[in-house]
Order: C-alpha cells, then sequence, then structure tokens
C-alpha cells in the first residue's frame, strides 16, 4: 500500500510540474529522494506517467490539434498554400521533433543515468531559470504563432532538446527560446505544449514497451502503480495547463524563476552537509 500511496503521490506531482516551466523530471527525482521506498523513482516510471500529463495536453489544445492536423494535409495535397499558418505549425512541429528524437536515442544511457545527479539537477535548475528570468525580462513578445519560420522551428526544437536534462524543463526550456525571439508568453506556452506531444508520446510509449517486454530490476514501481500515477497526472495535469495559460496572460514568469532558483539552492545545501545523497 505504501508503494501505491507513493505512486500516487509523484503522479500528483507529475501533473502539478509538468507544464510548469520549473521541470517535472527533477522534481520526481529531488521528491524521491525524501520518499521512504521510492528513491530515483527512474526514466522509465518519469517517461510514462508523462504520457498522462501529454494526454491533459490534447484533451485542452483538441481544438488546435486537430486545425493544424487537417491543414497539414490540406497543404501536402495542394488543396490551400503551403505558407498556410497551421500548416506550417505542422511541419515546424515535425521538424522541431527531430533534435531531441536523435540526441534522446543517441544518449540514452547518460540520460538515464548520469543526467540523473541530483549535482547536476540543482545546477540546472539555478541556471535555467535565471536565463528565463532574463528573456521575459528582454523578449520583445510581439511575435505569435503565425509568424513562425523555419529557423524559429529549429530553434525551438533544440531549446526542447535541452529537456532531455531533468532541471532544464521541457516547457522551459522551448518558452526560453520563444522569449528570446520575441514571441508573446502566451504564443510560447502554447507552440511548447504542442511541440511536446509526439516527443513526449514516443519516449512514453517507447518506454512503456520496454518495461512491458522485461521490467528492469532498477524500476521501483509496479505496471499497476505506474499507470494509477500516470492517470493522476492526467487529471492534475489538465488543471495546471487550464490555469497556467491564465496565469501567463497576465504575469510574468518572475515567481517561477525565483522558485527555481531557491530549489536549486536549496538542494546544494543539501546535498553538500549529507542530508541527501547525488
Amino acid at each position: 500500500m505504501q508503494h501505491l500511496l507513493e505512486a500516487i503521490f509523484l503522479g500528483f506531482v507529475q501533473g502539478l510540474t509538468e507544464f510548469l516551466p520549473v521541470s517535472s523530471s527533477a522534481h520526481l527525482r529531488i521528491v524521491g529522494a525524501f520518499l521512504p521506498d521510492a528513491g530515483d523513482p527512474g526514466a522509465a516510471f518519469t517517461a510514462i506517467t508523462q504520457i498522462g500529463t501529454e494526454a491533459a495536453v490534447v484533451v485542452f489544445f483538441w481544438r488546435d490539434i486537430v486545425r493544424i492536423v487537417v491543414q497539414w494535409f490540406r497543404a501536402l495535397l495542394g488543396r490551400i498554400p503551403r505558407n498556410d499558418p497551421d500548416a506550417r505549425i505542422g511541419w515546424l512541429i515535425i521538424i522541431g521533433t527531430i533534435p531531441i528524437g536523435v540526441l534522446g536515442f543517441l544518449f540514452q544511457s547518460t540520460i538515464e543515468t548520469t543526467f540523473r545527479s541530483l549535482w547536476i539537477i540543482a545546477a540546472t535548475l539555478i541556471l535555467f531559470g535565471v536565463i528565463l528570468g532574463i528573456a521575459d525580462l528582454i523578449g520583445s513578445r510581439r511575435r505569435e504563432l503565425k509568424d513562425l519560420t523555419v529557423g524559429h522551428g529549429i530553434v525551438f526544437g533544440l531549446a526542447q532538446s535541452l529537456a532531455l536534462i531533468p532541471g532544464v524543463s521541457r516547457s522551459g526550456g522551448t518558452i526560453t527560446a520563444g522569449l528570446l525571439l520575441g514571441y508573446t508568453r502566451e504564443a510560447a506556452a502554447r507552440y511548447a505544449f504542442l511541440l511536446a506531444i509526439p516527443a513526449v508520446f514516443a519516449s512514453g510509449f517507447f518506454e512503456l514497451y520496454k518495461t512491458v517486454k522485461g521490467p528492469s530490476h532498477h524500476e521501483v514501481f509496479s505496471m499497476g502503480e505506474t499507470a494509477v500515477a500516470t492517470v493522476v497526472a492526467f487529471v492534475v495535469g489538465l488543471a495546471v495547463i487550464a490555469f497556467f495559460m491564465r496565469w501567463i496572460s497576465r504575469h510574468s514568469f518572475l515567481p517561477f524563476v525565483v522558485y527555481r532558483v531557491a530549489l536549486g539552492a536549496a538542494l546544494l545545501v543539501l546535498l553538500s552537509t549529507g542530508v541527501i545523497q547525488p
């Protein structure tokens, strides 16, 4: 029962932090270190529970997704101009997914081991928190999604690939790139969520396949416990998306910047004093 309760709690953490620019994978790693049995929940647990939060993205942005897919096919068949804004977004999501797919495949072992060190997580929380704050401060916030170019799409894709390192934050890295390119907060966040769909589903279902095929002795939670955590992540994530999109329409990212830096600093103290192990 304790294992199940820990899985549910971690699913809640995943749903709460996936869409905020604070890194859900870092939070699962940090919170797990304080739970009696979880320790490091593992890359597979993290990736599979992200299926739940990404399903929340599909539900919340369903109309946008359908419109983009339909327009992409129509442009592909020559029924509408190829430079149609929605069709272009479809192409750029495909292009932007390539970097994280290639890097994730090439560095899979490092991502699942070395990059999960709490020392690295503390450093990336602070560093990329500061970069997010600078981007939010100096960004012109004039561009909308209709202004996306191929060059910008590539930059967004490269920024998303940084999320392979826990602590960077998938949404945070992509939003930061969008702000530096001059996009509005809402446009940067919306595109960050849409861009993540192929990569997160691919990673999650790949890890699910590996787990079903041959469970690793490194995994802490059973498939049933992970499934429950994934459902919890979906429900919580859906509520967080709605909150976050309302928040950024009126406020800056400063609270998230302060939180990231404070959490990273606290983590460094805990590691330096031996309270937790890396």
